[in-house]
This record gives structure tokens, C-alpha cells and sequence, in this order.
């Protein structure tokens, strides 16, 4: 969700400088979950206190460390800017999207838990 909101953050900044001589539009790269991405951002470790334990290698709170995509297939107006309105809207409508199914899948969840606590 955090990844979603930085994108909008970004996308936003793209459509808010569309006449802005020599801007080019920016964009976040999706993630990823290799084992190399996620071993090099492992600064914060589970503590393993048995060997049937599983090891830890993600850390919460790392704050901003999505990667910027600098590439992109846009045309260049004689301004020397580079943001196209309709695919910026496009994936603003498609972030927002996202952002919508990963909330409502995150809010079942916490229904599901408090059912199975007996919360609810």
C-alpha cells in the first residue's frame, strides 16, 4: 500500500507539472521479491531462537526505497516537455484501482482475524 501511495505522490508531481518546460514525467518501478532485492534491504532481522524457526529477511519501516523508472517511450513537445496527460490519468486510474483491491483484501483479512477471535 505504501508503494502504491508514493506512485500516486509521483504521478500527481508528473500531471502537476505538465507544462513545465523540460520536465520529464516520472514513475516508481514495481517491486519485486527476489531473494537478492530482499536480502539487501534486510537491516532489520528476526531473531531466531530454535532451529525449526524460520529466518527472517524482510524489515518494516525502511521508509522510501522504491526505485524511480527513468525509462519511458514518450515524445518530447518543443517545450522539452515530456508528460503525456492521458497516460499519466491512466495510471493514476490503474494505481487507484490497486490501492482500492489491496485495502478491501486487507480489511476481509482483519474481519476474517477478529471472526476467528470472536471480536465480531
Amino acid at each position: 500500500m505504501h508503494w502504491h501511495q508514493e506512485r500516486q505522490r509521483l504521478l500527481a508531481e508528473n500531471v502537476a507539472n505538465s507544462d513545465t518546460p523540460d520536465f520529464r514525467p516520472r514513475d516508481l518501478a514495481p517491486p519485486t521479491f527476489d531473494k537478492a532485492t530482499l536480502s539487501s534491504r534486510a537491516a532489520l532481522g528476526l531473531a531466531r531462537t530454535a532451529r525449526q524457526h524460520l529466518v527472517g529477511v524482510g524489515g518494516a519501516g525502511q521508509g522510501s526505497s522504491f526505485q524511480a523508472d527513468r525509462t519511458g517511450g514518450f515524445k518530447v513537445r518543443p517545450g522539452g516537455n515530456a508528460v503525456s496527460l492521458e497516460d499519466q490519468m491512466m495510471k493514476v486510474a490503474a494505481n487507484q484501482m490497486d490501492y482500492q483491491a489491496a485495502t478491501t483484501l486487507y480489511g476481509r483479512s482483519l474481519a476474517l482475524l477478529k471472526t476467528a477471535v470472536g471480536k465480531r
